[in-house]
């Protein structure tokens, strides 16, 4: 594997690549388009990067002592202090390349940036390691909307769906990875809650997203609102039995909040103007 490979796989890519992809997609359901659109779109992918590449060089020593050689740093495919150093410039570029559109976007993305960071360390071993998602995942729409000229304030319903789908996401997340975290001393809210509690809370949080996304916009859900929610009350059933029936690392439910996300991102863009 080459290095730039390495690094990359480091970056925690699938999670990262799917954010972006919604808030790109939401920014230009929102009317960004040209530069301003590329520029949501990079800010966002640098948050991402910046997070997943902390995160690994956090837990390198971890995962070394848990056998975990599919990350790169733990195999030796990269080293720990490039990782480190790509996290912290990733960190400093999203309000950079937020900043032609203006201080208000910047402050935002910069704001949602530290927040993500600060489930990196301290906050992923307590019992607040959920704050982090709720308040970074509201803010990426609400930086979205704010980006747009004359700054507008972002709607409530749209920021209340992002936290809950982030939210959602985090207990999911943690899922294939508790007997590891349990074994080196990470305690977050779903390793102390434990496995069942977990499905549970992801499967009500990102219902509770997509019930916001579809009767939170004014005037009567659409069609495609139904649709929607029809599907997402379908594929996440389908990914918790499919997590609790697996061998090895249960991925099926983070896989299926990644489909739900989508979903999500497709009935918002669908629901009509968000300002």
């Amino acid at each position: 594997m080459s290095r730039a490979l390495a690094l990359l796989r480091s970056s925690h890519p699938e999670p990262g690549a799917a954010v972006t992809a919604a808030m790109t997609l939401l920014a230009f359901g929102a009317g960004h388009r040209g530069w301003r659109l590329l520029c949501v779109g990079l800010a966002v992918a640098a948050t991402q990067l910046a997070v997943g590449w902390v995160n690994d060089w956090l837990d390198a020593d971890r995962d070394r002592r848990t056998g975990r050689l599919d990350k790169p740093i733990a195999s030796g495919a990269v080293s720990g202090r490039t990782v480190g150093i790509s996290g912290l410039i990733a960190a400093v570029a999203a309000p950079v390349v937020a900043l032609p559109l203006g201080a208000l976007p910047a402050v935002t993305i910069a704001v949602a940036a530290v927040v993500g960071l600060l489930y990196d360390w301290p906050l992923k071993s307590t019992a607040l390691s959920v704050l982090p998602y709720l308040v970074a995942f509201g803010l990426l729409p609400a930086f979205v909307v704010v980006a747009l000229p004359g700054h507008p304030a972002p709607p409530a319903w749209l920021v209340a769906a992002a936290a809950l789908l982030g939210a959602g996401a985090h207990f999911a997340n943690v899922l294939p990875d508790l007997d590891d975290d349990a074994a080196t001393g990470i305690r977050g809210l779903p390793h102390r809650i434990g496995a069942g509690a977990s499905r549970l809370a992801a499967a009500v949080l990102l219902l509770a997203a997509t019930g916001t996304l579809v009767f939170g916009p004014p005037g009567a859900p659409s069609w495609s609102g139904w649709a929607g929610a029809a599907a997402a009350t379908v594929v996440l059933p389908i990914g918790w039995y499919a997590a609790r029936r697996a061998r090895g690392r249960p991925v099926a439910l983070f896989r299926a909040v990644l489909v739900v996300a989508l979903i999500d991102v497709v009935l918002l863009i669908f629901s009509g103007p968000v300002v």
